[in-house]
């Protein structure tokens, strides 16, 4: 498709197409037609989708390591906003001057 412009939908701006696709739900509705998932719909959809995501390892892996790393710098940043908490009440205890409360 390279060199290809884009015709129709794919050339409307984002707020273009959320529009005209807002439209369509508003008269599939007052018309009768649209379908609302029910809460068991919406559970076998889940699942369904959750079996194809997890089917490929690699990917699971690679979303895996990023959880731990996020998770990792997020502890090791409350850790040193303790240090540092800690340590301004003691310079403060002392009488010292924090150039980081100013």
């Amino acid at each position: 498709m390279a060199g290809r412009s884009k015709r129709g939908f794919a050339a409307m701006s984002p707020q273009k197409q959320k529009e005209i696709a807002r439209r369509g739900g508003q008269a599939a509705h007052q018309k009768g037609t649209a379908h609302e998932f029910t809460p068991e719909e919406a559970r076998i959809a889940g699942n369904r989708g959750g079996k194809v995501v997890s089917s490929n390892r690699q990917y699971m892996a690679e979303i895996g390591r990023k959880g731990g790393q996020n998770l990792g710098r997020k502890a090791a940043q409350a850790f040193q906003n303790r240090e540092n908490n800690h340590n301004n009440e003691h310079s403060n205890e002392r009488g010292e001057i924090n150039a980081n409360s100013t």
